[in-house]
């Protein structure tokens, strides 16, 4: 067993760790289920492929934190700036309505980029003040009140339709995560990305525009959280306020699971999409035993500062 192991690059460990713990996951699930229900829903295709449908909404929020966190820095504004989207775009309706869903998105990432790699202000600090502003906006915009703003047709056919049997919003999930591993393997923002987060002075010196690249960083989850508003707002039937909410720890948990360094320059895309089906099916074995929320947040922070103290660790190690 240990000669296997060490056989296994240090890099891809995490990867091989998560998927162990999908496995352990599904098994205690199953187990659950059969000795209370007699049934092992969590083994049936339709099953999974519901968990995956809604799992997409995680996923793309989650692609677009690992961009970010690539560098070292962190996007907390992803909450708002996937409710704005979403409500804005559903208040616009009609064909406009994805358009400016996504030019929401993106001018969120605008500001977040320039406040980090202009001002120099850490990102924590302005994302989350970023977040603060767009959610007084949106009560502001909705007079402290529910909306009444209803999902477009084209809206609840990417989330809650089906082509070929299989759940539109898992397609979606499919092209952005092909659009971002693309984007981080095969191009020069992707090799910027990884050498900017490894060391920024670096690779500023080298000649890379790393303050473009934290600001393109920053756009791309902008982007991600308003196409995942989009398809929560489908799934849905209509924007609410707080919609987003629930995706920011889990995201993040979601990243750092799948193996990528919080401190930036070291992570691959595949670990970030197990780590989101790792959460979901985590998040779905809790529901069917009946765990509270709090006790799922507080799995779910436990999971981060594990990972964050044996990333420190072995970063010690190396120096």
């Amino acid at each position: 067993m240990n000669k296997l192991i060490s056989r296994i690059k240090p890099e891809d460990r995490p990867i091989y760790t998560s998927l162990a713990f999908v496995a352990v996951i599904l098994a205690i699930g199953t187990g659950y289920t059969l000795a209370t229900q007699g049934t092992a829903p969590l083994l049936s295709p339709g099953y999974l492929l519901q968990q995956l449908q809604t799992g997409a909404f995680l996923g793309i929020v989650a692609a677009g934190m690992m961009v970010v966190i690539l560098l070292g820095n962190i996007d907390l504004s992803v909450p708002w700036t996937l409710t704005a989207a979403a409500m804005m775009g559903a208040a616009v309706g009609g064909p406009m309505a994805l358009p400016i869903a996504i030019l929401i998105g993106v001018v969120v990432g605008l500001v977040n980029g320039l406040g980090v790699a202009y001002l120099r202000i850490p990102s924590m600090i302005f994302t989350l003040g970023v977040d603060s502003v767009l959610r007084g906006l949106m009560v502001a915009h909705t007079g402290g009140f529910a909306p009444q703003d209803q999902a477009t047709p084209i809206m609840r056919f990417l989330a809650a339709e089906r082509v070929l049997g299989i759940p539109a919003a898992i397609f979606v999930w499919a092209a952005v995560s092909v659009v971002i591993a693309v984007m981080l393997k095969r191009t020069a923002f992707g090799r910027s990305i990884y050498a900017t987060g490894n060391r920024e002075a670096a690779a500023y010196l080298s000649g890379i525009r790393t303050r473009l690249v934290i600001v393109g960083a920053f756009v791309t989850s902008g982007v991600c959280a308003a196409v995942a508003g989009v398809l929560l707002t489908g799934y849905s039937n209509k924007a609410y306020q707080g919609m987003g909410n629930e995706f920011l720890l889990p995201a993040i948990a979601a990243v750092v699971i799948g193996g990528t360094h919080i401190l930036g320059g070291q992570g691959r895309y595949i670990g970030t999409l197990i780590g989101v089906i790792l959460i979901v099916l985590l998040k779905s074995v809790l529901s069917i035993m009946q765990m509270p929320e709090a006790g799922r947040q507080v799995i779910y922070g436990a999971v981060i500062i594990t990972m964050l103290l044996f990333y420190a660790r072995g970063r010690k190690i190396v120096g």
